[in-house]
């Protein structure tokens, strides 16, 4: 219990700072952080939580990591299901407290709340193909380093570093595909303020980071057996 309770505070966390980021400050006038800003805040978010709550829960934080590490033999079957739903419920509450602030300006879209989407709803207008592409591709890239970072022989301490400034990367290069989400969790709670198009779309964001993250897991598990 005092696991699942991490992981939907460490999730909370990572939606609250970072879509709350986006959907806050990015645009703000003249003084917006932009997409750099808001790749450096879901950044944050993972390292800061790395160090409050790694030892408790091991601070997955989304659905996609647990499913890498299981693959990777770092992650017990039966301990899968309650995480991702500590996740889910954790990414839920922090975008209904968002959806509150937000929609107290009278100039909120619920169309922008930071969902992902592709095609028209791409913020470069990148489609399914490029999506679908991106988001495995991303999230492949970031179980690699969560599992390189978190092994036996890394050094010790830095788990954390690697592993924010990773996501940071990511989303510097993916927020114009996506609007990155690499993490389901965090996709689906955005998605169910905004409705319409973005549950239509939320499958991509559960199957391609899931794909991406196993075959992480795999090709790790193959590289280095060693935990």
């Amino acid at each position: 219990m005092k696991k699942l309770i991490a992981e939907f505070i460490g999730t909370f966390w990572l939606v609250l700072g970072g879509c709350g980021s986006a959907v806050l400050a990015a645009g703000f006038p003249e003084l917006g952080i932009g997409f750099a800003g808001v790749a450096l805040a879901f950044g944050l978010t993972v390292l800061t939580m790395a160090y409050a709550i790694g030892h408790i829960s091991g601070c997955h934080l989304n659905p996609a990591v647990s499913f890498g590490l299981w693959a990777g033999g770092r992650f017990s079957s039966k301990e899968l299901l309650p995480y991702i739903v500590a996740q889910v419920l954790g990414a839920i509450l922090a975008a209904g407290i968002l959806y509150i602030i937000a929609s107290d300006n009278p100039n909120f879209v619920v169309g922008g709340f930071a969902a992902n989407g592709f095609g028209e709803h791409s913020p470069g207008g990148f489609g399914l193909v490029a999506a679908l592409v991106t988001e495995i591709v991303m999230t492949f890239g970031f179980l690699i380093v969560i599992l390189g970072a978190t092994h036996s022989k890394a050094p010790k301490g830095f788990a954390g570093i690697a592993i924010g400034l990773c996501l940071t990367l990511i989303h510097l290069i993916s927020i114009p595909v996506t609007n990155t989400s690499v993490n389901p969790a965090r996709s689906t709670s955005q998605a169910i303020f905004v409705g319409d198009w973005a549950i239509s779309q939320l499958w991509l964001f559960w199957v391609a980071p899931i794909v991406g993250a196993i075959l992480a897991g795999w090709v790790y598990k193959y590289l280095s057996p060693e935990k």
